[in-house]
């Protein structure tokens, strides 16, 4: 099957950055390890002499007993939930790197706004291959659509076949087509921090509402004199989820709304200067 030149460009931003399928599944084992011996380390708790090595979850002694000494250990208690969040949190985090550094890349060299006002200075001038040295220069995204633009509208400009609105179409087509292969690598992975932003503090939620059952629990099962200590522990259980949820939740929206506007800047830059070409094309053609 052959696969034409537009095609292995889609393809190879299509697989460009993390891939969640296999990333996810290892942040969610790293959000484990870090409840079970991080955050479950005896060191974290009172008594850690009675507790043995290794984690709090495989000591013999009973949770109800376990009493946290330090903030890591209070996170501890905040039971099954907290592993989840954990791995949301990490997610959040490593998939922000990973688009702060390919937004970065798609930025290009140099500075954006120059190498805009280059460019439509050159196309008012009508020096299309100073222009196309100055998209080999820039290396980013927004070079990589102009560089396509400007290639189809030299070839356009020594075109007998065509009429002027014809050609302006196969412009206008040309960038469109180039933009649209340079989407999937901004976007790739956005979705994620917009998935996150939403379900950390629904899973959060889930576990506020086991902690509070807990409290409840505790409460009624005591009869005249309900257990103080198992009341706290299911409320402070429920505010733990909580904190944890709301957290990484507002990470995730900010973050993700920061790429977004970077996202709109490239495409902006992008629109700005095939505006130009087309003007450009119109004018000395």
């Amino acid at each position: 099957m052959n696969v034409s030149k537009n095609d292995e460009q889609l393809i190879a931003r299509k697989a460009g950055g993390l891939n969640p399928a296999v990333i996810i599944p290892i942040l969610f084992a790293i959000g484990v390890c870090i409840y079970l011996f991080v955050l479950g380390s005896p060191g974290n708790f009172k008594d850690a002499d009675k507790l043995g090595g290794g984690s709090v979850a495989f000591s013999s002694v009973e949770g109800k007993d376990i009493h946290p000494d330090s903030f890591l250990g209070i996170i501890y208690k905040g039971g099954i939930i907290v592993p989840v969040l954990i791995t949301f949190m990490i997610t959040v985090i490593v998939f922000s790197f990973e688009r702060y550094f390919v937004l970065g890349k798609a930025a290009g060299k140099g500075n954006l706004d120059n190498f805009v006002v280059q460019v439509r200075s050159l196309l008012n001038q009508n020096k299309i291959d100073e222009a196309l040295e100055e998209c080999d220069r820039q290396q980013g995204s927004v070079g990589n659509v102009v560089k396509e633009g400007l290639t189809t509208y030299k070839a356009l400009s020594h075109d007998s076949t065509l009429n002027k609105e014809q050609k302006m179409v196969a412009l206008n087509k040309a960038i469109e087509e180039a933009t649209t292969l340079e989407m999937p690598m901004l976007e790739k992975n956005m979705m994620i921090l917009s998935t996150l932003g939403t379900v950390a503090t629904l899973v959060a939620l889930l576990g506020t509402v086991i902690g509070m059952i807990k409290a409840f629990f505790a409460l009624g099962s005591g009869g005249g004199t309900p257990d103080a200590a198992a009341l706290s522990t299911g409320i402070s259980e429920a505010l733990i989820n909580t904190a944890l949820g709301i957290g990484t939740s507002a990470i995730a929206i900010i973050l993700y709304n920061f790429f977004t506007s970077k996202i709109d800047g490239l495409t902006y830059k992008i629109d700005e200067i095939a505006m130009s070409i087309q003007q450009s094309f119109a004018e000395f053609n």
